[in-house]
């Protein structure tokens, strides 16, 4: 499929629907940000503490590039990886795809550029190397 890092399920809620019975394109972001954050948990996992307010992130920028429609009955999953890493940012990119007929069909894909950031000194910092190992 892609050099995804990690697969996340989506549940598709009625609430997601427009009148057409499309998901409504501002869900494909929210869905993305599900990922960033599933993956992103599953990146550390439970051996690593961080302190957030030392060593957080900034969503910088979001593109979404839409492919076909979802639909409210459509089993849905996001693939997620990090596709670009810099000294103080890296880039998130993902291919959301339906699976019809037991085949995964692609329906949108994004890309989201992350800024790591230190809050108590309200300053971008480097990304730690211990992320840009597991990440890579």
């Amino acid at each position: 499929m892609t050099p995804y890092k990690h697969k996340t399920q989506i549940q598709i809620r009625f609430k997601d629907v427009d009148r057409l019975g499309h998901v409504n394109n501002a869900n494909h972001i929210t869905y993305f940000e599900l990922a960033r954050v599933e993956y992103f948990n599953a990146l550390m996992g439970d051996d690593v503490k961080i302190d957030w307010e030392s060593e957080s992130l900034i969503l910088a920028k979001m593109e979404m590039e839409y492919k076909q429609p979802i639909l409210l009955e459509d089993k849905l999953f996001v693939y997620t990886w990090v596709s670009r890493i810099g000294s103080k940012s890296f880039d998130m990119s993902c291919t959301i795809v339906r699976v019809i007929n037991g085949v995964e069909v692609e329906a949108a894909k994004g890309l989201a550029v992350i800024v790591c950031f230190n809050y108590k000194t309200n300053q971008t910092i480097l990304v730690p190397q211990d992320w840009k190992r597991r990440m890579m």
